[in-house]
């Protein structure tokens, strides 16, 4: 690279003897370089407010699944021998309270499958279109949920459901990362996932207003209707670039310039001249049917190299410790989510512990995430400085949460608690600032993808069940809450162990220079031996 910049003539004439040699590859970086000065009509304020509404219907739909009105209630009967039919899905379809909780997880199995092949597609394709592919199918299933006639054909339909997540989460926070102000990259991610609580707790009011003056399918149906004109515009406005892929026009720019290459060298190699292999029908026919099996394998070759080599995301400690340290954090805040309103309930003796926790945690979700994302860039926005204010905010939101627990009064409790939340939750911009600046631009899909299936796997998904084990074993619900916010103290930790890794922030790596220095070395030793053409050859 600092060759390219000391001999600028150099360069523009060795492109331009990549035209005279081989006009497709020269087509494809000149494609890299132009596509950005094309308009498109997203403009960064836009492409924000756009991805939150999709964000917020995503976690709408978690909420409105969850509520009373869509959920609903499994059949019972009284000791008279007198009988209700339950209402929404429990009731309709008659399912277990096990059959149900397998409900509200079930998006988790297209989650963690599709996560990472989105974002391994997205090197391929266009990840904008990705995105459209998802929300296709999101739309298609919430409308299938409205259909369903049993457990399975619903369950099938939330599956779906996760698919959609999974292209959004991996490619939506780096598109955001990409358009941002510079000054303010953390504060737009925080915003972003702000729409996280905001969405459930709308969710919930929603589910439950359509359900009980409607019939819960029409939740769903609604959900389809909202996000139908964002898939469609997916695939008609012309979608945005995002940092360290090529264009999908001229995706063949970053697979085949090898295949290019090395198609040339086999020209040269069986004749040595070029101009008569052009003049030989017979043999351009017989040589464009190997083209087609070398291409193939090429291809399968390159994927697999390709993989292997991402897979050195594992390798890098600093993504390690951040995604380590979000597993502990979502082991805590998933088991909130699940079992707070009961053991509020149990130990305060509270009469509306759902209104409470939803309003607390809406409340404190949207000022804390807001407030963390400007915090950092008010700090400057640099990897040491996340991992310093991930370790402070969590630690203090530890103390203050397990104050709340050994509190004997509601409202030391009440406040306790909402300042550890607020604290707690200050936490989601600087984490997916680390997980996107950790990474070169063309992981970034990828380390979204394997955060995202870490934190489930290990975090919010094991931690409901292992609480109630817990709690079964223990039966005193004070000391369950103390020993899972203990799980804070860990995560803090953990991140507090990143403020002294070496870390770099790989934005401004940018796979073009890559691309182009690819294409440099396989061209070179080819310009080489043409330096002394003659007009015959020439011509």
């Amino acid at each position: 690279m600092c060759e390219e910049t000391s001999k600028p003539a150099e360069s523009e004439e060795s492109i331009a003897s990549v035209v005279v040699s081989n006009g497709t590859a020269a087509m494809a970086v000149a494609t890299l370089r132009e596509s950005d000065a094309k308009p498109s009509w997203f403009t960064p304020k836009r492409l924000l407010a756009i991805f939150c509404v999709i964000n917020m219907l995503n976690y709408i739909d978690r909420g409105a699944i969850a509520s009373n009105g869509v959920n609903g209630s499994i059949r019972s009967c009284t000791d008279s021998g007198i009988c209700n039919s339950g209402s929404g899905i429990q009731g309709d379809f008659d399912l277990t309270n096990f059959e149900d909780g397998l409900l509200s997880s079930a998006f988790m199995v297209g989650l963690l499958i599709a996560s990472p092949v989105f974002a391994s597609l997205a090197k391929s394709y266009n990840p904008f279109r990705l995105i459209g592919v998802g929300l296709s199918i999101w739309t298609f299933a919430t409308a299938g949920c409205g259909f369903s006639f049993n457990f399975w054909s619903i369950a099938i339909f939330r599956m779906l459901v996760g698919v959609c997540e999974a292209s959004f989460i991996s490619l939506a926070a780096p598109f955001i990362d990409d358009n941002a102000p510079a000054a303010q990259r953390t504060a737009w991610l925080g915003i972003f996932y702000m729409c996280i609580p905001t969405g459930i707790a709308i969710g919930y009011v929603y589910g439950g207003l359509v359900g009980v003056y409607v019939n819960w399918r029409w939740a769903f149906w609604g959900e389809a209707i909202l996000m139908l004109p964002f898939a469609v515009s997916a695939f008609l406005i012309k979608p945005l670039q995002l940092k360290g892929f090529a264009p999908a026009e001229s995706k063949k720019s970053l697979e085949p310039l090898v295949t290019v290459a090395a198609e040339i060298e086999d020209a040269q190699v069986s004749d040595g001249k070029t101009g008569v292999i052009a003049g030989s029908a017979e043999f351009n026919d017989r040589n464009l049917k190997k083209s087609f099996l070398s291409k193939g394998l090429l291809k399968i070759q390159y994927q697999i190299s390709r993989f292997f080599k991402d897979m050195a995301l594992l390798l890098n400690k600093v993504y390690i410790v951040n995604v380590l340290g979000y597993i502990a954090y979502n082991f805590v805040i998933g088991a909130y989510s699940y079992w707070g309103p009961k053991a509020g309930y149990a130990i305060y003796h509270m009469r509306n512990p759902d209104m409470l926790f939803g309003g607390v945690t809406v409340v404190c979700g949207i000022v804390g995430t807001l407030a963390g994302g400007f915090v950092l860039d008010y700090m400057n926005s640099t990897i040491s400085n996340a991992f310093k204010l991930l370790a402070g905010s969590t630690l203090l939101g530890a103390i203050f949460c397990f104050g709340s627990f050994c509190s004997s009064n509601l409202y030391g409790f009440i406040a306790l608690f909402s300042l550890g939340e607020l604290l707690v939750f200050a936490t989601q911009g600087p984490v997916n600032y680390v997980c996107l600046h950790s990474v070169s631009p063309s992981m970034r899909p990828l380390s979204m993808a394997m955060s995202t299936v870490s934190i489930h796997i290990f975090g919010d998904v094991p931690s409901s069940p292992l609480v109630g084990v817990l709690q079964d074993n223990i039966n005193n619900w004070r000391e369950t809450a103390l020993i899972l916010t203990s799980v804070l103290f860990l995560a803090a930790g953990i991140w507090s162990t990143g403020i002294f890794l070496n870390s770099v922030d790989r934005f401004n790596e940018d796979i073009e220079n890559q691309v182009l220095a690819v294409e440099r070395s396989n061209q070179r030793p080819l310009l080489g031996e043409n330096t002394t053409e003659t007009p015959e050859e020439s011509t």
